[in-house]
Formats: C-alpha cells, structure tokens, sequence
C-alpha cells in the first residue's frame, strides 16, 4: 500500500514521456504541466457554473447557457489533454535560438489546440452574432472564415520552412475579416435591438476582438518564431483562452438575464408546449371538431359545410 501512495504530485510528463516515437528538444516542463492542470480546472468549473445557471431560466431561452457552457466543456478537454503531455507533434523548427530555454532542434507543438480552437471558436461567434440578431448567412459564412483562420493556423505550425508564415499571413487575413464582421456589421445590427443587448455585444465582442488580435502574436512568438518556451507558450495561450472562454462566457451570459431571446429573432417552444398542443388538436378530432394542423406561424381557416336542402354545399376559403 505503501508504494501506491508514494507519490501524490503531478507525474504525468513521467507516464506519458513515451507516448511519441520522438521527444522534441524543446518540450514542456512539469511547471508548464501544473499550469495547463489549473486551467483544466478552470474551465470544468466553468462548464459546471454556466449549465447549473441554465436551471435558473426556462429551457426554450437556454440556448446561450448551452453554447458558452460547451465552449469551455471542449477546453477542459484539451487542456486536460496538454497536461498529460499529450496531443502534439515533434517539429524541427526553422530558427535555432542560443537561449537555453528554447535551444535545440526540434519543438513540441501541441496539435491538440487546434482542435479545441476548431471547434469552440464557431460557437463563441455563435453566441456573439446571435446577440446582434445577425442574419443566418452572415453567421454561416463568418464561421467557415473563422475556420479557415484556424486550420491555416496549424498547418503553419507543422511546417518547418519558412512557408509556415504564407500560413500565418493567410490566417490573419481571415482574422480581419472575422473582426470585420463582428465590429461593423454586428454593431449596425444592434442598433435596432434594445439598450442591454447593444452593451451586452460591444463589451463581449470588444474583449474578443482585442483577445483575439493577441493569438497571432502568441503564434509568432511561439509555434513560429520558437522565442519564448513551451512553458512561457503554456501561460500566454492559457490567460488568452481564459480570458476568451469562462470571462467572455460570465459577461455574455450575466447581459442575456435581462434579453429577450424572441427580441433577437430566436425562439423556441417548449416541449411542454408542443406536447399540449398536439394532443388537444387529437382531442379535438375526436369529439368530431373539424380542425386541421397547421405548422408553426401557418394560419389555416375551415368552414364547416352548409346544407340547403337535400344538396349539400360548401364554402370554400
């Protein structure tokens, strides 16, 4: 039992030092390691927060709650991942640096946020353009941008030539566009949307766009430019994507108490709802009413036949 209980620090660089076939000269530490735990935990509690905080409403205005609490749902995950020293790729870097910190040839890129980045960025401009009551195809073509940031991204990280920067300066394009969106066309939208959900979008779209504008440089610093260490890389994305996912998520989350979804063009019945609707329309059938269903917004009118006589006739609408 003893030797079970030996060890009770954080050995996860020790379990999974050979996962890859190659470890990279310039790889993260255990101080690095703690760091992307304490993330981890952040964004977990978070996820926890922002679904027990859906309870507090009805369930057709939770749509906000669902998409800021699966945001940092899929953070935890990747950092988890980053903190057991996984989800990366051995990379030789294009610039051989004599600081000790990041001397070496090759370097540890953690693929891993990508994916997170790849997933959660979509949902994060969801929350934001749904609050500007942005048009569907706005949003559409905004997030198939917004990808294409994020996949040239990481295909710039994996490079070991000097083309990783084509890359970067195909992602920052597209970052200029994202920023084009959300700070002119979002915030004419909101014009025509009440006080609360004007300031709820200029001060979570504002603290996005500046965050945002800082991702470039963490990338050039780190996964190009091999500057600063994987552990340094660790705190820079890490207060980056804590500030962008659980404070975005509390500020966007504490505007929407006062916002009514049905004011941004959003709205959503409840099960309940239906449910009653449906089976007082059967009921109706049954007592031999003459009703007809109609979809949702769809008004349908039926008069009764009238008899004159012998010869029945109906009316038609």
């Amino acid at each position: 039992m003893a030797e079970i209980f030996k060890r009770a620090g954080n050995d996860a660089l020790d379990v999974n030092k050979n996962v890859q076939p190659t470890i990279g000269d310039i790889s993260l530490t255990t101080h690095g390691s703690d760091w992307y735990w304490a993330v981890t935990a952040v964004m977990a509690l978070a996820t926890i927060i922002f679904m027990a905080w859906s309870f507090t409403i009805p369930r057709s205005n939770r749509i906000f709650h669902y998409i800021t609490a699966s945001i940092t749902l899929v953070a935890s995950i990747a950092y988890f991942t980053m903190a057991s020293n996984l989800g990366y790729a051995v990379i030789d870097v294009e610039f051989v640096r004599s600081n000790p910190v990041v001397a070496g040839m090759t370097r540890e890129i953690f693929y891993v946020r990508y994916i997170d980045w790849f997933v959660t960025t979509p949902l994060l401009l969801t929350d934001l353009m749904l609050t500007a009551g942005l048009p569907l195809p706005t949003i559409l073509y905004t997030i198939l941008i917004d990808e294409v940031m994020i996949v040239t991204g990481l295909v710039g990280a994996l490079i070991s030539s000097r083309y990783k920067w084509g890359y970067w300066v195909f992602g920052t394009a597209a970052l200029f566009f994202v920023a084009y969106n959300i700070v002119i066309v979002g915030r004419q939208h909101t014009k025509r949307l009440s006080t609360r959900a004007q300031s709820t979008y200029l001060y979570c779209g504002a603290l996005t766009i500046f965050l945002w504008f800082l991702y470039p440089i963490a990338w050039g610093l780190c996964e190009g430019g091999n500057i600063i260490s994987p552990d340094s890389e660790a705190v820079f994305y890490g207060i980056l994507d804590l500030l962008a996912k659980p404070v975005f998520g509390a500020m966007l989350l504490f505007g929407h108490q006062k916002i009514d979804p049905a004011e941004l063009g959003l709205h959503f019945r409840e099960y309940d709802d239906v449910a009653a609707g449906e089976k007082s329309g059967f009921l109706g059938h049954r007592n031999g009413a003459n009703t007809t269903a109609a979809a949702p917004g769809v008004e349908t009118s039926v008069t009764a036949p009238t008899t004159t006589g012998t010869h029945p006739t109906t009316s038609a609408v």
